[in-house]
């Protein structure tokens, strides 16, 4: 039968061109569908994709017609992990036609997730707090009641040349720190910003990098020189290598950062005006105290800023007639509740506030207003003794030191009024001076092998003309520990209740750590030890005998004051007074009896021929030690006291990070 054609010019019905239209493949393979080719779907492999010998490759067809926006569950963290959810749907949606439209409006509050496990989820925020702007009010200065000549004073200006490089303005020597261990720790995670509640991801607006060249400037004094000794007992650099970061959308957090870098550079190069570093400091003092009048404001971020600002009043010259830091500092750590077991940015807040006030104490023999044994410092000497893990036991070892602190600093100055009583106290003291030496020898018994000297050469075995042994240590905590640990030995070998320091066992004891003490000052090469150094170096120095050693103790002050700009020139003449160099004739009869001046007889004592030990000298005698006396600057370092630090701007915030539930060592 024969067909009609259709004539030329004449329409097709639309039903007849459906009909004859090849029907759309639904579940072809994706191999077909990239060469434009119908699939004939055959499985496992299509008939296309075996004549041309391709992998037959199967997908899922996404579409995005039934849509449901749900927060994520909330999982409570445990001790051995913790889970967090990130929304990726609404970035996937935005790559296909119309796909974001199917999503409502994303609304701009967040709910708050409790059961937060570590500090660092409530680090920094990048919210503007919404509190008035107010001109910061004078305070009266806690400093006024500092003793002059504090070790921590900082300056010293040494020449440099105005147009010298960076490197010239700041230092000519290295600052590498030696850090080899067979355990590497990991770095932390970056923090979560968060405001009063938690967000779900970090904000988007940041201003980027320093674009400033004076900021720039400024900001690698304070990473390279200022950070370089604050992080001395952290092992994961927050103050150098990771709050810096933090600061580009802190803008309290980064004038308080710029002002301890500017501060430094006008110590160390006269070309550098403080104006600048002053600029800073009260730019970042004005935000810090308009947060503080904010009850949602970020509490981890204000500690922060406060303990660099502390920092900032440790390197000035005089005490500054307006805010005061000092106190602040430590009473925003107790408000964050950051101590011993704490982790991340509060334990590197932590333990710079607790040491500057240990060093403090030691050189002024105040007892530690914190008191230790709230710390919660872990003292299971069995525990982690492997490679790696050298911060966890200088932690321990500044216990048992702030320890040795509080019982130098208590040394009764008058005897009981009875006999029998004197005997009592005398007994109970001996046995506490035995149990701070169990520890320190036990702390220095179960340390790991790296904690203890990589070499150890006597003085005839080097050629550096030194008259002290060259102690090799290798990590900056380790050094830092070493030094802690010496030091404690020398006091120790001070304060023996029953036993003069004359006495040979107590004259050996302390000769012997004295020399290794002085033997690592005169060798290293870090800077970030400097701080530590200078106490305990004044410590040592004390005893010393040899008129060579005690003229290249004070080589070695002038060395540290020229490469660190801390202030050393006041121990010149606390040492040459102790050493007799002031009373010619007193020198004269210590050299030929071979007895350091320290260790002179002092009018008032009493040496019995009996087993009793000698009667403490009246108050009366400068020489005699003091009663124990709690830090007067931190005294009151706490918003429960009536007379707290920031009188007129704090208001107690509505929101803590959590209190930490376990150690990090």
């Amino acid at each position: 039968m024969a067909t009609t054609e259709p004539a030329v010019g004449a329409t097709i019905p639309e039903n007849t061109v459906a009909a004859a239209r090849p029907k759309r493949v639904r579940t072809g393979c994706l191999t077909c569908r990239e060469r434009h080719l119908k699939c004939d779907e055959a499985l496992p492999e299509c008939q296309n994709c075996r004549k041309s010998s391709r992998t037959c490759k199967r997908g899922i067809r996404l579409n995005f017609i039934d849509t449901q926006v749900k927060s994520p569950p909330i999982t409570p963290p445990t001790q051995d992990w913790d889970i967090t959810f990130q929304d990726e749907s609404r970035e996937i949606a935005s790559e296909y036609r119309g796909g974001l439209g199917k999503y409502a409006a994303l609304s701009q509050e967040t709910e708050e997730v409790p059961g937060i496990k570590d500090e660092a989820l409530y680090q920094f925020s990048s919210g503007v707090m919404n509190t008035p702007t107010l001109a910061p009010q004078q305070l009266p200065s806690l400093q006024q009641s500092l003793p002059a000549g504090d070790m921590e004073s900082y300056p010293a200006v040494s020449q440099r040349r105005p147009d010298a490089s960076r490197e010239q303005q700041i230092h000519s020597s290295n600052s590498t720190d030696s850090t080899f261990t067979s355990q590497t720790i990991p770095p932390p995670p970056l923090p979560t910003y968060n405001n009063s509640k938690q967000t779900l991801t970090p904000p988007s607006e940041d201003r980027g990098p320093l674009d400033s060249p004076e900021e720039l400037l400024f900001m690698q004094v304070f990473v390279e020189e200022v950070g370089l000794w604050m992080d001395s007992l952290d092992p994961y650099k927050h103050f150098s290598r990771l709050l810096p970061f933090n600061s580009l959308h802190e803008p309290m957090l980064l004038n308080a950062f710029l002002a301890c870098g500017a501060r430094h550079l006008a110590l160390v190069n006269p070309a550098y005006h403080e104006d600048k570093a002053l600029h800073y400091y009260d730019d970042a003092t004005t935000r810090l105290l308009e947060a503080l009048q904010n009850p949602n404001r970020n509490t981890v971020t204000c500690a922060t800023t406060a303990v660099i600002l502390n920092v900032y009043e440790i390197m000035s010259e005089r005490p500054l007639q307006r805010m005061n830091h000092i106190a602040g500092a430590r009473a925003l750590i107790k408000e964050c509740r950051w101590t011993a077991k704490s982790s991340g940015v509060g334990a590197a807040c932590f333990w710079i506030n607790v040491g500057m006030e240990l060093l403090s104490c030691i050189r002024f023999n105040w007892q530690v207003a914190w008191d230790p044994d709230l710390w919660g410092v872990d003292m299971d000497f069995s525990r982690e003794i492997e490679y790696g893990r050298e911060e966890g036991w200088t932690y321990r070892l500044m216990y048992i030191v702030a320890k040795i602190a509080n019982f130098r600093s208590s040394v009764p100055r008058q005897a009981e009024n009875t006999q029998h009583a004197e005997q009592m106290r005398l007994s109970n003291r001996f046995n506490e001076w035995n149990q701070l030496k169990d520890w320190i020898d036990s702390w220095n018994n179960n340390v790991p092998r790296t904690m203890h000297p990589m070499g150890y050469l006597q003085p005839h075995q080097t050629s550096s003309k030194s008259a002290f042994p060259e102690v090799w240590l290798i990590k900056r905590t380790t050094i830092v520990a070493r030094l802690f640990y010496h030091t404690g030995m020398c006091l120790l070998a001070q304060t023996h209740p029953l036993l003069s320091t004359r006495s040979p066992d107590m004259h050996e004891l302390q000769q012997s750590h004295a020399h290794d003490l002085c033997g690592i000052v005169a060798h290293v090469k870090d800077r970030g030890v400097a701080s530590v150094a200078i106490r305990s170096l004044a410590i040592a120095a004390e005893c010393l005998v040899s008129r060579r050693e005690q003229e290249e103790v004070l080589d070695i002050f002038d060395r540290i004051q020229k490469e660190t700009g801390w202030r050393t020139g006041f121990l010149h003449k606390e040492l040459k007074e102790k050493w007799g160099w002031n009373n010619e004739e007193q020198y004269q009869q210590q050299q030929q009896q071979n007895i350091p001046a320290s260790m002179l007889p002092l009018q008032g004592y009493q040496y019995q021929a009996s087993n009793l030990p000698p009667v403490p000298p009246p108050p009366s005698l400068k020489q005699g030690p003091r009663q124990g006396i709690i830090n007067p600057i931190l005294r009151s370092a706490d918003f429960s006291a009536p007379t707290h630090p920031y009188q007129s701007h704090y208001v107690a915030p509505l929101h803590l990070p959590p209190q930490p539930h376990y150690s990090q060592y």
